[in-house]
């Protein structure tokens, strides 16, 4: 029986091929409709990317004869389907080229709302920002309904990137706005979806996500109505109800992985791999990790990469694995130091494109002011007493907007570089002021051969206190912290945020000992001081880890990494505690 049941199989699939054959040559003997093909793809792009992609694939291979209009058309289509693969650079070089030569202001304004995506996806700040403007610019001329809804929900998405969602916010309520008759809201609505969950302003079971879920799903806009559900289990995670995250994520898990969209599943993967681990599904949350890390190459930084490491860390300490725990925590240290840099740099690349503008806006200025000048002087001919007099005034007023535009712009200038420096929250140094003054403190202390010891400080079970209490009450402790740790330094020591509950100090002119002391007497600080507020009283304390020069010598990246492992293992000996790394590179306890 079997091998007849094979033998049909045979016989079908040699008929399927023949039939395929035949259909495949009467295709080639037939003309292709390229407008046709190229409007059937565009219908199908957002609820059936596999026959898009097809498609695609079909007029690239048959290269039938195309119309200047068709090529470009097809051109965008390339740009659509290398970004959806992740192609970052196949799809920045085919947007450009759609951009500066194309001259359709339709297709301009879908390439460039790509582009965007592609420039934030790559933390290309500066230029995603300053093409943001150009975008913002080129809307009014947008009449193409399609390219003006890409354009608007791209600007959303980057606006949100950059830490701006109530930007993106008013960019969705705008597409609402401008949807044509019979055109979906699922984009808008998603794109709301995703500015108020950054804002921290989204209940998993409230009807708006429920809604645009809905409306996603009936249009069949799956990518869309799956990155809704995402953002539902991530939810439902963050509120401790790793039961219902999990059984979003293995309804949707076939869906996601036939898409096979990289953002999508690696948000699948990485959220899969904390629902386990918050079920104590130990091999199930290493295994979601791992995949998550297999997605991306070495070098990468990325939220959901950082949160895997932080699972693997968690997995190998349960397991008692201390030397691969501790390698997996320098990997998320790195990723979560990375994430505050791109923050960082988020925040600094807007600000500059701002700076910018008012610049170029006072130099437009100073030509229309220029221009009234020179109109002005031909009236000199004929009035010579009165124009003399306006001559005057009007050099007067020029100097003065002048320079009112420069102290405007200078102080816009030092605030800036005031902010760049310092931590938002605290008022202490942030981190890339914090390392670039440490590395520069250590090669100054070298070249004196001074001693100096360097401090980190991680506040224990702080995700607990905001959990517990509330953000508004989490950061009172992080201030409460910064004080406490004042308090106890000179003014020459070198005090900065690292990120989240971590600080870094620099002890310079302090022996081994001496440091010793300090540390321990900021930790005792902080256990004697909880934090009284709202009708809350709250304790906290503080693990830290202490190397010195002596040991260390002064390369940043030893007298760190010895620095952490002190850190480490004070919190893997019950947190509350100094430890330091002094003797013969040996850890002791205070």
């Amino acid at each position: 029986m079997k091998t007849m049941l094979r033998r049909h199989a045979m016989v079908w699939l040699a008929g399927a091929l023949l039939a395929c054959s035949a259909e495949h040559a009467l295709a080639a003997a037939q003309p292709i409709d390229v407008t046709a093909l190229i409007d059937q793809a565009e219908a199908i792009r957002r609820t059936d990317h596999a026959r898009y992609a097809a498609i695609l694939a079909q007029l690239l291979a048959q290269k039938p004869p195309v119309t200047q209009g068709q090529h470009w058309r097809i051109r965008q289509m390339e740009v659509t389907e290398a970004q959806y693969q992740g192609n970052y650079a196949d799809a920045e070089k085919a947007a450009r080229d759609v951009i500066d030569h194309s001259g359709h202001p339709g297709l301009v304004a879908r390439a460039m709302g790509m582009l965007l995506q592609n420039l934030a996806i790559n933390h290309r700040y500066e230029e995603a920002f300053t093409l943001a403007r150009r975008a913002v610019a080129l809307l009014p001329g947008v009449k193409d309904s399609v390219a003006r809804q890409s354009l608007l929900s791209n600007l959303a998405d980057t606006m949100n990137t950059a830490g701006h969602p109530e930007l993106a916010l008013k960019y969705a309520q705008m597409m609402r706005a401008d949807l044509a008759p019979g055109e979906s809201a699922c984009s808008a609505m998603s794109q709301e979806m995703f500015a108020r969950y950054t804002q921290k302003n989204l209940s998993p079971d409230g009807p708006e996500l429920k809604e645009a879920i809905a409306q996603c799903t009936r249009d069949g806009f799956t990518v869309w109505a799956n990155a809704n559900l995402l953002t539902q289990s991530a939810r439902y995670g963050e509120e401790e109800k790793p039961q219902a995250a999990l059984a979003i994520l293995d309804r949707i898990a076939p869906s996601v992985e036939k898409e096979g969209y990289l953002q999508g599943r690696a948000s699948l993967y990485s959220q899969r791999a904390s629902v386990y681990l918050a079920l104590n599904r130990i091999g199930d949350a290493r295994k979601a990790a791992l995949a998550t890390v297999a997605l991306f190459h070495p070098g990468d930084l990325d939220a959901f990469l950082m949160d895997a490491y932080r699972v693997l860390y968690e997995v190998e300490k349960r397991e008692k694995r201390d030397t691969i725990a501790l390698a997996y925590y320098q990997q998320y240290a790195a990723q979560e130091r990375g994430n505050q840099n791109d923050l960082t740099a988020r925040a600094l690349a807007y600000e500059t494109v701002q700076q910018h503008a008012i610049l170029e806006g006072m130099e437009s200025e100073k030509l229309v002011q220029q221009n009234s000048v020179l109109q002005l002087e031909q009236a000199l001919t004929i009035k010579a007493v009165e124009a003399g007099r306006l001559y005057i005034v009007l050099l007067v007023v020029l100097l003065a907007s002048v320079l009112f535009w420069l102290l405007r712009t200078k102080r816009s200038q030092l605030r800036f570089k005031r902010l760049s420096c310092q931590d938002g929250l605290t008022g202490i140094a942030n981190h890339q002021h914090f390392m670039t003054e440490l590395e520069r403190e250590l090669q100054e202390l070298e070249r004196r051969k001074a001693p100096a010891c360097l401090v980190l400080l991680d506040l224990d079970h702080f995700k607990r206190v905001n959990d517990t209490y509330g953000h508004a009450i989490g950061d009172a402790v992080l201030k409460r912290a910064t004080a406490a740790c004042r308090q106890q330094l000179r003014p020459v020591d070198l005090f900065g945020r690292l990120g989240g509950e971590e600080f870094g100090i620099l002890l310079p002119e302090c022996p081994a000992e001496q440091g010793l002391v300090i540390a321990n007497c900021i930790r005792a600080a902080m256990e004697a001081a909880p934090v009284a507020v709202d009708g809350y009283v709250v304790p906290y304390s503080a693990s830290i880890g202490v190397a010195c020069t002596k040991v260390s010598g002064y390369t940043l990246q030893r007298i760190r990494r010895e620095a952490d492992a002190a850190l480490y293992r004070a919190k893997n000996m019950g947190r509350n505690r100094v430890m330091a790394d002094f003797q013969d590179g040996g850890l002791v306890s205070a």
